[in-house]
């Protein structure tokens, strides 16, 4: 006898009778979509369902009138009391066939750049061969096998995030070829890694996702019951108070972190579901657990499909269709309960008390350790496929037509983002839920709400910052006006102003893991790239005003350096502009570069070019024609030319009189009496009247001396803002480059 149940219609049964309490209707839990005709009494009793809670979308209701008439059993759709229903024989059906993609390897062999070296061929491997399959409304359909079987490319590949044009084979929904826009409306794809903001509570983390992904049209009362309704779904009403957490601060646990991770991503109910291994790093109570939430969802009127490495035999109780791979090729596709007499018939029967996947894993391994590997078990699964299968309403298979199917979805609250029941062709789907300023202003929100509990990251900058200037203040206190002093004030200024760059690089981890949490919600149109962009913008801006203040203060008056107020402002406004210049070099780095510890070493390493061309180390008209573009490229000359400019730009004040001028020479340790008779003498070669107190060198002339003489120090200070919003703009060009989320 079969250690599975039998398979009924995968609405009507349950997993194992020790579940049974985790179908009971909860208040609410999500009960729409249900494949039985509700009565008008049930329904009050239950929670509200999403297809009275949002408004259904017009054009919806007469589509499932129209339902009822091609409905194969006869049933059709019903409408009693306002409320949708739909036979469950008309599923969606997700149908794959012959999906083959490879990708281009290398041979064995050293190659220059990207050209192989003489006679030598770049070969393919293939990842995926002829694979064919369907996954139904109301079921889970599971991927397995060993790592590197080609699970997650065929997630991908079923998901679109693969080039089509590198991907043979069809995939299509209701028979119908799916666009690609349409099905990033239609579908969800959570992966494998948890990416979620840390301090966010769990009940915030969802509503923050209905903001992105319900349209605006819906008002927050109704965003506010989905969620809620979600959270019961989930199993998350004991943590929807909790914050995530992280690896410093305590949150939800592992298996939570994961159905929160699911949430987000089916906010607005999609048809399709795409899972990457939901279940990896998790104990077994919590990956059935989240099997379960699936199983829940799959219910609710979607389609899942998931990769899996080795289910338990709890999790196996809530599949309902497999999918088994060994090196890119098919094995078996089928029920659970298919397994046994599939490994019968092969040869191989499963024994008593064992895990059938468990030992089909392990057959398949051992297959493929030999010379011929699995191939002979792949011959057969085709052999077995090939033979001819009487369905039991005795002819082909029939399927609703997209539009008709999606706007019966709608009209029973799936897939609440703003489609409508007619959107089936990729020019009338709306790429994302809500204008670009409300997108804006929700990321602004999530932001701050997320920074203001993790204070310990401003506190640390601003930390470094006070006691940068605290260092430099003390060496460099009360710089006077001779010619030491202006070398002193040199050399302050360049590393003043490098300082900012080199504090900006404190926030690169940050940006790189809000980058890959922008990499997943972005994947399927939660808001726009631009959107993202000025709101990063809008949120880092007004810390680096209180780091341009604090610096300021500690340094500008200690140094003694001039101008008054309106020096002292000018230098706020340019220390602001370098950390504004600074972190957009930051935040475009964090775009291109993979690792934080990459990222530091080429922020380090440009910075330091950056400071060598500066014009501190050697005079812009002393470096030569092939690296001087490279001057005008630096970051560190506008802000250093600018304050250098607002120090020395008077003509009034005087930084070397008489005998000052042989400071800094051979002649400075001369006694005072000789230093004025060689003045003397001087002046009267030159005839001209020079004494102890005239002056020789002006602000003016110390800045021809160091070549500052083409920008004015507003000129440099604009420069510097431009800098600022041109790296701004790189960022969005490699997010927009960088995250189509395809393999090609």
């Amino acid at each position: 006898m079969s250690r599975f149940q039998d398979k009924i219609s995968p609405l009507d049964r349950r997993s194992s009778p020790m579940d049974d309490s985790d179908d009971v209707p909860r208040p609410g839990a999500l009960q729409h979509h249900s494949p039985r005709v509700a009565s008008s009494s049930s329904a009050s009793d239950a929670s509200v369902p999403l297809g009275r809670l949002f408004r259904p979308v017009g054009g919806a209701h007469h589509v499932v009138v129209q339902l009822g008439n091609v409905a194969a059993d006869g049933k059709g759709i019903g409408e009693e009391d306002g409320d949708l229903a739909i036979s469950s024989s008309l599923p969606f059906v997700l149908a794959f066939s012959n999906l083959t993609y490879s990708v281009r390897q290398s041979r064995k062999g050293c190659s220059l750049f990207w050209r192989s070296d003489a006679g030598e061929e770049q070969g393919r491997k293939v990842l995926l061969n002829a694979i064919s399959g369907e996954a139904r409304e109301g079921e889970i359909l599971a991927v397995l096998g060993a790592s590197g079987s080609g699970k997650s490319t065929l997630i991908d590949a079923l998901a679109n995030r693969i080039v089509r044009e590198s991907l043979e084979g069809s995939i299509t929904l209701n028979g119908e070829k799916l666009e690609g826009r349409l099905l990033k409306v239609i579908s969800a794809y959570v992966m494998q890694d948890d990416l979620l903001y840390p301090m966010l509570t769990v009940e915030e983390t969802l509503m923050f996702s209905a903001e992105f992904r319900l349209p605006r049209s819906l008002s927050a009362a109704k965003k506010m019951s989905r969620v809620q309704a979600l959270i019961d779904q989930l199993g998350l009403r004991a943590a929807a108070g909790t914050i995530i957490g992280d690896e410093i601060h305590r949150g939800v646990s592992g298996g939570e972190r994961r159905r929160v991770s699911i949430g987000i991503d089916i906010i607005h109910d999609p048809i399709l579901l795409f899972l990457d291994e939901p279940t990896s790093g998790l104990d077994s109570t919590s990956a059935y657990m989240v099997v379960k939430v699936l199983q829940r969802i799959a219910h609710s009127g979607s389609v899942v499909i998931m990769s899996v490495h080795q289910p338990s035999y709890r999790i196996l109780c809530l599949l309902d269709r497999l999918l088994i791979l060994s090196r890119g090729s098919t094995v078996y596709v089928g029920p659970p309960t298919g397994l046994h007499p599939f490994f019968s018939d092969f040869g191989q029967p499963i024994p008593d008390n064992e895990n059938p996947t468990e030992f089909s894993l392990d057959l398949i391994r051992e297959l493929e350790a030999t010379p011929e590997g699995a191939q002979s078990l792949v011959e057969f699964n085709r052999a077995r496929q090939a033979l001819p299968v009487v369905s039991p309403g005795g002819g082909e298979k029939s399927f609703v037509s997209l539009e008709d199917a999606i706007g019966a979805s709608i009209s029973r609250g799936k897939l609440v983002s703003g489609a409508e029941g007619t959107m089936t062709t990729a020019a009338a789907v709306p790429k994302h839920a809500n204008p670009f300023w409300m997108e804006t202003l929700v990321l602004t929100k999530r932001s701050l709400v997320n920074t203001r509990r993790m204070p310990e990251l401003f506190v640390m900058r601003l930390g470094s910052v006070l006691v940068t200037g605290f260092i430099l203040a003390t060496i460099f206190w009360r710089l006077d006006d001779t010619p030491k002093g202006v070398q002193e004030r040199l050399g302050f200024f360049a590393i003043a102003m490098s300082t900012m760059f080199y504090t900006c690089a404190d926030a690169l981890p940050v940006f790189i893991q809000e980058r890959n949490i922008f990499m997943r919600e972005t994947a399927y149109n939660a808001y726009r790239r631009s959107s993202y962009v000025l709101s990063h913008s809008l949120v880092g801006f007004p810390p680096l005003v209180l780091l341009s203040i604090a610096f300021a203060l500690t340094t500008f008056f200690a140094v003694g350096l001039a101008g008054g107020l309106q020096g002292f402002v000018f230098f706020v406004l340019m220390v602001l502009a370098s950390f504004w210049a600074g972190s957009g070099f930051v935040t475009f780095l964090s775009g291109v570069v993979p690792h934080v510890m990459l990222g530091y070493t080429v922020v380090v390493a440009i910075l330091a070019y950056f400071l060598l061309f500066s014009g501190f180390f050697i005079n812009r008209d002393r470096i030569h024609d092939y690296w001087i573009w490279f001057h005008y490229l630096s970051l560190v000359k506008y802000p250093y030319e600018a304050v250098m400019q607002n120090e020395f730009g008077r003509a009034g004040r005087c930084f070397s009189r008489g005998v000052q001028m042989f400071d800094n020479t051979p002649m400075e340790g001369l006694a005072e009496a000789t230093k004025e008779r060689a003045l003397a003498a001087i002046s009267g070669a030159l005839r001209m009247n020079m004494t102890s107190t005239t002056c020789i060198t002006t602000g003016p002339d110390v800045l021809r001396q160091q070549s500052i003489t083409q920008l004015g120090k507003w000129g440099c200070l604009w420069v510097t803002v431009a800098w600022g919003f041109f790296f701004r703009g790189l960022f969005y060009v490699t997010l927009l480059l960088g995250s189509k989320n395809k393999r090609r």
